[in-house]
């Protein structure tokens, strides 16, 4: 991601943020995200792009970009823009959190938002093909210390503090038989990283199998969760492979993503395989 610091803390540090102090991101900042964003839209290979609003007009005055209150004292923001007719909800997560990992290297925060704000308000700050939509947001600022009572409320309610234990998320040769970190080797840190990722109310829908030297990504889904037009559980499985990924990358582990003919496995829905070197 082109940052002198660790992706491995990157992800450790990243928090959702809610509340943001309100001066503007400094230039050198500003232009570094501009320019990551245009690396992200020329990587991308699904009919998906990115880029940066503002509330700040040409006029001086404010325009509204709205939270319904759940966010403070953002002005700017990533919004992510998909073609109506792309399915790819795993790929555009995957991007997208990518772009959200390289913001918290900045020393910024974000907060990813995919049912509270206001699409209308969004759409018409940017110049939208006529089938294309916004799914995801995020603002991006600095972090202000103090949390308001609102922000506590959210985070018990989605209980952002708390993930589930490996023995929930990562299994040996089918998912009767936990993986133990021991089992999982030099994988190890990739697979945490997984496990401390963000997702859609915290539901951590990821399920991985380790069969041999290969890890094949599950979803476990909630019915009927997300907006209708957009598949937000499988953007959370998106951000699981960006960070197990990103981690064995860093750690120079050898792979590449696969897409292997299983289906389903036991009530899961077979996403994608990572095979290892």
């Amino acid at each position: 991601m082109h940052t002198d610091i660790s992706v491995i803390d990157i992800i450790k540090k990243r928090r959702s943020t809610r509340n943001f102090d309100k001066k503007d991101i400094d230039k050198q900042r500003l232009q570094r995200l501009e320019e990551f964003i245009e690396e992200i839209n020329r990587q991308a290979k699904i009919r998906a792009r990115f880029t940066l609003t503002t509330n700040n007009r040409e006029d001086g005055k404010a325009k509204r970009l709205g939270t319904y209150g759940t966010i403070a004292g953002a002005k700017t923001y990533i919004v992510g823009i998909l073609d109506k007719d792309e399915k790819d909800s795993v790929e555009f997560g995957y991007l997208f959190e990518k772009i959200v990992l390289f913001v918290t290297g900045l020393d910024l925060g974000t907060c990813w938002l995919g049912g509270t704000f206001s699409r209308s308000n969004f759409r018409e700050s940017l110049a939208l093909d006529k089938n294309e939509f916004i799914p995801i947001v995020s603002p991006v600022g600095y972090i202000k210390d103090k949390a308001r009572l609102v922000d506590t409320v959210i985070r018990a309610g989605a209980g952002s503090g708390k993930r589930k234990a490996w023995s929930d998320l990562f299994f040996d040769s089918d998912t009767s038989k936990p993986l133990t970190k021991e089992k999982a080797g030099p994988y190890k840190t990739p697979l945490e990283m997984v496990r401390i990722g963000p997702s859609a109310s915290n539901r951590q829908p990821w399920r991985l199998v380790k069969d041999d030297n290969k890890f094949h990504f599950l979803l476990s889904r909630t019915k009927g969760y997300g907006i209708p037009s957009y598949d937000m559980q499988k953007n959370d499985i998106g951000i699981a492979k960006c960070h197990f990924e990103l981690t064995a990358k860093e750690l120079g582990l050898k792979g590449k993503w696969a897409k292997e003919d299983i289906g389903m496995v036991d009530g899961l829905e077979y996403i994608c395989t990572w095979v290892g070197e």
